[in-house]
């Protein structure tokens, strides 16, 4: 790997643009090999992030954001164009509409991977955009896999790099260069096209972290559909030869001077040397429930200490001491009374560690609707445990959270219930069992078991299986083989659905 300094320079300094952090990452992004010589293992971890998210699209169709989202684009026909879950099987939409659509589907349930470092991030957010664009233009699964490959690469270097949270800036700012990037490997252009992109997507896609914090609207699921949405026309604007904002990152009104650290501003980013194989997506790690991924081992947790703890009721106090992320973001250092409100929607619920973990303790499972249902958010016992768990930042978490050895790194906390008879019961997971480095890794079969247990009654078994063997066959598909990388569904049921809901412009 590459350690690239990257700090604000006055506009006086012409800094050139090879020296650049947007023309390294699009450096990286064109540098990507070859499908067939790709590392093997990213090659099936891409494949198996495709079932993921079409697992967890298909299970959000009767969503109110993912049909909204799915009616906006209805109207954007192309004569080429991409698939939209929940259309009928042969309409195409404009690629840009179609990746607004499909990726608001993978992002609404919380439900699909994640990677923590300095930052957080989701980088399935990229596969929806690369999909639509490589449906669009006629490029094949072995295009795509390289796009995908290309584009986690440069997500996961820049999460690692450049922390955006503590100026409180949405992560979706790494998501629109990461999905820029890809789409300039699946279609082949030249560094100098993707550079120009990079930074017009990076800087029309910055804004702040309201959309996560206090009540949590929809706007969570839309906003990395967003960042894909301006990618592809950041993408389309630089093949047409169109530039950027440059020098976007080190410039002295620039990203890294006004919405980071200011003009002091130093990070470093590491990217593959020339040649050096693209290994960043078996970094990341997918979710076994739909919730925030810091809550993945509390989950976990809970339903380990359950059979030890007996019944919620003796409980008198709960308490997770957790990193600093953990307890200032999903826990109670948030300062957010809506992480502790019955009345709260789903998008504030699933970033609320006291709601997860009284649920969990209660019922030792998770279920992507009915742990959030209005009904079991308000059950008065629920609510009474709810009220006595609280979380506290442990500097020893902390450390564990940011270590640099994957094999260490901890994204969970010890839990502490006292009983009202005073007695205390106490312990500690370091990952989800999930987790690549946990009890039980996901493997290929977790992806499939994960896809089919969503996808029933959705997708027929048929369908199910044309699927799944498509997506074994990435490398090998064709423009036409792409379309079977969306299940078909009941669209007689969805088209009810949008039905129900207000109309907007079109």
């Amino acid at each position: 790997m590459i350690d690239h300094q990257v700090r604000v320079h006055p506009s006086a300094d012409r800094l050139p643009r090879e020296e650049q952090l947007a023309w390294k990452l699009a450096e990286a992004a064109t540098g990507t090999e070859e499908a067939s010589a790709l590392d093997p293992r990213a090659a099936g971890m891409a494949a198996n992030r495709i079932v993921d998210n079409a697992a967890v699209a298909v299970a959000s169709l009767l969503r109110r954001p993912v049909a909204v989202a799915r009616a906006q684009a209805a109207p954007h026909r192309s004569a080429f164009g991409a698939s939209v879950f929940g259309l009928p099987a042969g309409v195409r939409v404009s690629p840009e509409w179609a990746a607004w659509a499909n990726a608001t589907a993978v992002r609404e349930l919380d439900f699909h991977d994640t990677f923590l470092a300095a930052d957080y991030s989701h980088p399935g957010d990229n596969i929806a955009p690369l999909l639509a664009v490589a449906q669009h233009a006629g490029r094949s699964g072995a295009d795509l896999l390289r796009g995908i490959i290309a584009a986690y690469e440069v997500h996961v270097a820049l999460v690692r790099g450049i922390c955006l949270h503590e100026h409180r800036v949405d992560h979706v700012a790494h998501l629109g260069a990461a999905t820029a990037c890809g789409l300039g490997a699946l279609l082949r252009l030249d560094t100098a096209t993707v550079y120009q992109a990079v930074q017009q997507a990076v800087h029309t896609t910055t804004a702040t972290r309201q959309s996560r914090k206090g009540e949590i609207s929809s706007w969570k699921a839309f906003a990395p559909a967003f960042a894909g949405k301006a990618a592809i026309e950041a993408v389309d604007r630089a093949m047409r030869g169109e530039g950027s904002p440059s020098p976007l990152y080190e410039g002295e009104d620039g990203f890294l001077a006004w919405m980071l650290d200011g003009p002091g501003s130093s990070y470093t980013v590491s990217l593959p040397e020339p040649g050096e194989p693209r290994r960043a997506i078996l970094d990341t790690y997918t979710k076994e429930y739909s919730a925030e991924y810091q809550a993945q081992a509390i989950i976990d947790l809970a339903r380990r200490m359950r059979e030890k703890a007996g019944p919620t009721a003796a409980f008198r106090e709960v308490v997770l001491h957790t990193s600093h992320h953990t307890h200032h973001v999903i826990g109670s250092g948030s300062g957010d009374p809506q992480k502790y409100d019955p009345a709260a929607g789903r998008e504030t619920l699933d970033h609320s560690v006291p709601y997860i973990l009284a649920v969990a303790l209660e019922d030792g499972t998770w279920h992507h609707e009915r742990s959030y249902a209005p009904e079991r958010a308000r059950r008065p016992e629920t609510v009474a445990l709810w009220r006595k768990v609280s979380t506290v930042e442990d500097p020893a978490w902390t450390r564990r959270y940011h270590d640099p050895d994957p094999e260490r790194r901890a994204f969970g906390g010890r839990l502490v219930i006292t009983l009202e008879d005073g007695s205390v019961i106490e312990d500690e997971l370091g990952v989800a069992d999930a987790h690549p480095a946990g009890a039980r890794p996901f493997d290929r079969a977790a992806y499939t078991g994960k896809f089919r247990t969503l996808a029933e009654g959705i997708v027929a078994a048929e369908a199910q299986d044309r699927f799944l063997h498509a997506a074994d066959r990435l490398p090998e598909l064709d423009t036409t083989g792409l379309h079977d990388l969306f299940p078909a569904v009941d669209t007689d049921g969805t088209a009810a659905y949008d039905a129900t809901l207000p109309k907007g412009l079109f």
